[in-house]
């Protein structure tokens, strides 16, 4: 499976250096799966894929003509990360989320960062999530956004980068975890001699935050997971997150306000709420204030959240954070806010809005990787080099109609990692998503979700766009 022909072809590789040595951390893993025959790594593979199986670990694909359920591709090559380049992630991210959610409570209040001309005052106020019902509202503890999902990259020297903040619902932290029991069903001893840091305590993290911003500050509150039902992509993961802090899965329609109050349904009767950790983007959470046409929400949930009777994480208008133009300015946040360099740079963004910026992005186009402003999930990106010269001319047109909603980014060349394609390791392109928990103190359990570009040459790991995902190894020393 491994071979000599395992070439790293110029990009930056995770396990080899260039002169085609492993690296050190990397070591201990090479020579156990040199060691595995072929029929043995077989086995193993196909026994997580029944595994996996088995536990309802899927995803949604939306539009699929062969149905909409998947499992989530699985490698068993595991993606290491040293002590000390964590400890460098970890100051970056810790910086971001304080800057961010100073940023949240400065726009919902004075808007100081406007008024200093840091950002201007348009690209707030037309940030599809930007929520003017929210202006002069005190979230409880101040804090906006308690879970974020920062996506990571790296470039063919390995320097990190942030490519975007997932701050209202972010996903994936049941795979981070669920991947780590596969890996000790597969290979129990080899996580164990390789000084593998936890990520178990996620869920205890999550529940300890999650009652750390209750009402009044008390200490007993009742918290449930408000997901929008078994047709959601992430639908596993609601179940998942629940089951594992030991708290109720309710959909708005198990949820009713009385008095300013939120209750759920259940067979002994109506019993309050006081912390939802919501699943539901805003548009659809409480038809009375957003979207009429949402059966998802509950209708006075709003008035609930405003009279301090319960708790929401993430706090609605979040979203205007997770907006690409928004991220443009980030860096100008984390000086503005906290007087730092950002530890973590962002990837060079142009913005279509900007007249010098929209003419390089036109001249430019068929270079450049171009995002929608409020797209995820690998959808309403332009990937300049890989497309066809009808998509390139397309989004010229989408550009020239909206220019305030696309950004423009050069194509980096994304490091690679070893995973198993067509009956070989093969280099394939990765990111990494680490979970950000910010409550009394900001908690960030050592791994995080390595998604793989599993189709060969391509830069999207989005499993709705074929990707896969690995187990990330955050070594103790």
């Amino acid at each position: 499976m491994f071979t000599n022909s395992y070439k790293t072809d110029g990009f930056f590789d995770e396990m080899f250096q260039s002169d085609g040595l492993v690296r050190p951390h990397y070591q201990l893993v090479l020579d156990r799966f040199l060691a595995l025959g072929k029929q043995e790594f077989e086995t193993k593979r196909k026994a997580l894929d029944s595994l996996f199986l088995s536990k309802g670990i899927t995803f949604t694909v939306y539009d699929d003509e062969e149905g909409t359920e998947r499992i989530m591709p699985f490698d068993l090559m595991p993606r290491i990360i040293p002590a000390d380049e964590w400890a460098h992630l970890c100051r970056g991210l810790e910086q971001r989320i304080q800057a961010l959610n100073l940023f949240l409570h400065d726009i919902y209040h004075e808007q100081n960062i406007i008024r200093d001309k840091v950002i201007p005052a348009s690209v707030v106020f037309s940030a599809k999530h930007f929520r003017r019902e929210f202006m002069n509202f005190d979230v409880p503890r101040n804090i906006y956004m308690h879970i974020c999902g920062v996506d990571l990259i790296r470039d063919d020297r390995g320097e990190y980068f942030v490519l975007e903040d997932n701050g209202r619902c972010p996903s994936g932290v049941s795979y981070m975890i669920e991947n780590r029991l596969a890996m000790k069903r597969a290979f129990p001893r080899l996580i164990q001699n390789a000084n593998v840091r936890s990520v178990d305590t996620y869920p205890q993290e999550l529940l300890k935050m999650l009652k750390y911003v209750a009402p009044h500050g008390m200490d007993q509150p009742t918290v449930a997971v408000l997901t929008p039902g078994s047709y959601n992509s992430a639908y596993f993961e609601h179940c998942f997150l629940a089951r594992s802090m030991g708290v109720e899965i309710v959909e708005g329609r198990d949820l009713v306000v009385r008095d300013f109050k939120v209750f759920m349904r259940t067979t002994q009767g109506l019993q309050k709420v006081d912390v939802l950790y919501r699943r539901i983007d805003d548009d659809f959470i409480d038809p009375s204030v957003f979207r009429k046409d949402s059966v998802l929400g509950v209708p006075g949930l709003v008035n609930a959240y405003r009279a301090g009777n319960v708790s929401l994480a993430n706090s609605i208008g979040t979203g205007v954070a997770d907006d690409k133009v928004v991220y443009y300015y980030v860096p100008a946040m984390i000086r503005y806010y906290l007087d730092q360099d950002p530890v973590i740079r962002n990837v060079d963004t142009y913005l279509a809005s900007v007249s010098d910026d929209y003419q390089y992005i036109m001249d430019n186009l068929p270079s450049l990787v171009v995002k929608a402003a409020n797209e995820a999930g690998g959808y309403g990106m332009l990937v300049g080099p890989k497309a066809s010269a009808e998509e390139i001319e397309n989004y010229r047109e989408k550009i020239k109609a909206n220019p305030r909603n696309f950004i423009a980014q050069p194509m980096i060349s994304l490091s690679r990692h070893p995973s198993y394609a067509e009956d070989a390791f093969e280099g394939r392109h990765i990111d990494l998503r680490p979970y950000v928990l910010s409550g009394e103190s900001i908690t960030i359990v050592p791994g995080g979700l390595t998604r793989v570009a599993m189709r060969k040459g391509s830069i999207v790991v989005n499993s709705s766009q074929g990707g896969g995902v690995k187990d990330t190894w955050v070594l103790k020393k």
